[in-house]
């Protein structure tokens, strides 16, 4: 419909009409005109209205038309594509059904089709093998993409069974439309004997003991027994690790059991926790699960080297024994016989002293860069100490009999490792240490945590230093008695916590080494599921520890049986990564390579897939939830034999059906070509009849 409509009032036409009347007047009605009059009579009107039409426009009219468009009404079914699903139905007979309700549909209807698991995908294939259900997120995506449009019905096939995402129930997806449920799977509470869920650790330590919580349910199967174990799965064969029988006593069957293995074996283990099957019971699927804890050998082997026997001795091992990962080994350097490249801390107690300079023990040590914390007493020389790190200079001194009695000052600011403020608060108290005498300074790389405090006067010389000496983490504390330390703080407090925090700290600090691989490859974790993609990033370092990644890196994953999966690195801005998506379960190790410079690097490590088998736990069907949500929505409630019956539902209910939307445009007429031809024609008609009378 179209409507035409002025900016000015419409009596204005009437001034138009006038002005285009006394043109023609003026022009064709003066005396003597030679022509005929029907002619000057035409030529009059068509004056007329060319002038009229041109005064007209001059009131910038408006042309107001309506527009209507039509919105098909869109129908979204959904497909639950899980294992719960597959495992209950003929997945092939049901799949053509579901094709010829699509097909069928898509006859009077905009048809978008969903397929939903652990993820959703639009126009997904029909597999029926996602390992988890999320059904919160498939309505929540209907709900955000199509809330504002003709969304006339939602179908959701599904045995209402979700074991991710949030209850659907409590949760309002603002769905202007109805929701039609079609219920799969079987509601029959059958007889079951399940492994329901396993807590426990992803990591443990190497020598440590770390507990599983197992959750096992039975139903209808009062009065029988089952036997659980927990095994271990190995490349080498399955270990038996805890055996368990198990009475049934009630047609509910819940209990809870704990058991305790030990960590003897460093990597990520699989172990499998399993509950023999009853007979009758249909579904075996959920009567074992498989778990992988990843065993870390964090332990660290310290060594004590000293001089000579000394109470500081026994105060150092007690409080390094705190850390439950910590061996710590004793010697004296004139019977020592072991390889200082096998510890990751060396204390060196008053040493080197002026009989035993071991020198070649400090030539391995520079060699090997092991960290090492040196004590020195009032006996050290200045010159070897000097020689054997670069942290403290002792000038003027050293080699005394007595020494010098040093107290505490902390330094600040220090930031190089925490202390707390219990023990920032104590270190003043704690009696004096027995240093050399002498004058100390601190070197260039030396980050001084205490200075020593003599008699009553706080100077600036250091008495506990740390930094990085002769490629290795070093500390050096000036001066011996340490004992006296530890026994002073169990004096005020009851216990050793203020002093072992400090040894703690300390020897945390000297044993964390630095990466200096020049090719590296991480994961972001060591155990993956399943259904998740193994990811791999990747750094290469130049000579000069630049990050490049001109060089093509490749990488070969080895699986179960040895298999192999040769991979190469993508290219990221300065670095590399590699999706290889989702591997079978099993264990993994992958070996990296690049080379730079003409010098082959090699990265290597391991990583574990393990299942997911979250659908196979539970295969009784929920339709109760289906019917909630269809009550919810003002929809049906559907069983997969009245598939059928949905189109005339649909068309029953009248809620899918087309929107006509009107919109109102408006334009001005001096855009429309018509105008442009009609005073073209009107003028030219009039030219052409004046030039052929020749009269005007």
């Amino acid at each position: 419909m179209q409507a035409l409509t002025f900016e000015y009032p419409i009596w204005y036409l009437v001034l138009c009409a006038l002005a285009g009347l006394g043109v023609a007047l003026l022009l064709y009605f003066r005396a003597g005109s030679p022509a005929p009059r029907a002619l000057v009579w035409t030529m009059a009107v068509l004056r007329f209205l060319g002038y009229s039409l041109l005064a007209t426009l001059l009131l910038s009219p408006l042309l107001r038309f309506v527009q209507t468009d039509q919105q098909d009404p869109i129908v979204v079914l959904a497909q639950d594509v899980s294992e719960s699903v597959g495992l209950e139905i003929d997945t092939t007979d049901y799949t053509a059904r579901w094709n010829a309700l699509r097909d069928e549909l898509a006859e009077s209807y905009d048809v978008v089709t969903y397929t939903f698991g652990s993820g959703t995908t639009q126009d997904g294939p029909l597999t029926f093998t996602d390992k988890q259900t999320n059904l919160d997120a498939v309505l929540s995506q209907i709900s955000d993409v199509y809330g504002n449009q003709n969304l006339g019905a939602v179908v959701l096939a599904t045995d209402g069974i979700y074991n991710e995402g949030s209850n659907p129930a409590y949760r309002d997806f603002g769905l202007q439309a109805p929701v039609y449920t079609i219920g799969l799977g079987d509601t029959t509470q059958r007889r079951d004997l399940r492994v329901s869920r396993v807590f426990h650790n992803r990591i443990a330590y190497l020598g440590d003991q770390f507990s599983i919580q197992i959750d096992v349910n039975a139903r209808n199967a009062s009065a029988e027994a089952t036997t659980l174990t927990v095994t271990r799965i190995g490349e080498g064969g399955n270990e038996e690790l805890h055996t368990e029988r198990i009475a049934i006593d009630q047609p509910d069957f819940f209990t809870t059991r704990e058991v305790v293995l030990d960590a003897d074996e460093a990597g990520v283990q699989r172990y499998r926790i399993a509950v023999s099957t009853l007979a009758g019971e249909l579904v075996t699927a959920n009567n074992q699960r498989d778990i992988f804890v990843d065993v870390l050998d964090a332990r660290q082997k310290i060594l004590v080297l000293a001089a000579s026997p000394h109470p500081d001795l026994s105060a150092l091992r007690q409080s390094l024994r705190t850390g439950q990962n910590n061996e710590v080994d004793i010697a004296y350097a004139d019977r020592f016989t072991g390889r200082v490249q096998d510890y990751d801390l060396v204390i060196l107690h008053q040493l080197p002293s002026a009989t035993q300079r071991l020198s070649g023990l400090f030539e391995t040590m520079r060699q090997e860069a092991v960290p090492t914390w040196y004590i020195t007493g009032p006996t050290v020389p200045a010159p070897l100490f000097n020689a054997a790190q670069e942290l403290v200079s002792l000038g003027g001194g050293g080699a005394q009999v007595q020494g010098n009695e040093v107290s505490v000052t902390l330094a600040n600011p220090f930031t190089t490792f925490t202390l707390s403020d219990a023990l920032r608060d104590f270190l003043p108290s704690f009696p004096p240490l027995t240093a050399a005498f002498g004058n100390f300074a601190a070197g260039p790389g030396a980050n001084v945590v205490l200075r020593q405090r003599i008699g009553r006067v706080d100077t600036e010389y250091p008495l506990l230093v740390v930094g990085e000496s002769q490629g290795a983490r070093t500390g050096i504390l000036i001066g011996t008695g340490l004992w006296q330390w530890r026994l002073y703080d169990y004096l005020d407090g009851g216990t050793h916590d203020r002093f072992d925090e400090l040894v703690s700290q300390l020897t945390q600090y000297l044993t964390v080494q630095e990466d200096k691989r020049r090719f590296r490859v991480s994961l972001p974790e060591n155990v993956f599921a399943e259904n998740e993609p193994v990811r791999l990033d990747a750094e290469l370092y130049n000579s000069s520890y630049e990050l490049v990644n001109e060089p093509e890196a490749r990488v070969v994953i080895t699986g179960p049986g040895g298999q192999e999966y040769p991979y190469t690195f993508t290219r990221t801005t300065n670095a590399y990564t590699l999706n290889a998506g989702t591997l079978p379960v099993g264990s993994y190790a992958y070996r990296a390579t690049t080379s730079d410079g003409g010098e082959e690097l090699v990265s290597a490590g391991r990583f574990s897939v393990q299942a997911v088998e979250v659908e196979r736990y539970s295969l009784e069907a929920d339709h109760g939830l289906l019917r909630q949500l269809s009550e919810r929505y003002g929809g049906d409630f559907l069983l997969p034999t009245q598939l059928e019956e949905l189109p005339d539902r649909l068309a029953a209910g009248g809620s899918v059906k087309p929107l006509l939307f009107e919109t109102v445009n408006t334009r001005t007429i001096l855009n429309l070509r018509s105008i442009f031809f009609l005073l073209l024609l009107l003028f030219t008609g009039e030219w052409v009849l004046r030039r052929y009378t020749g009269g005007y």
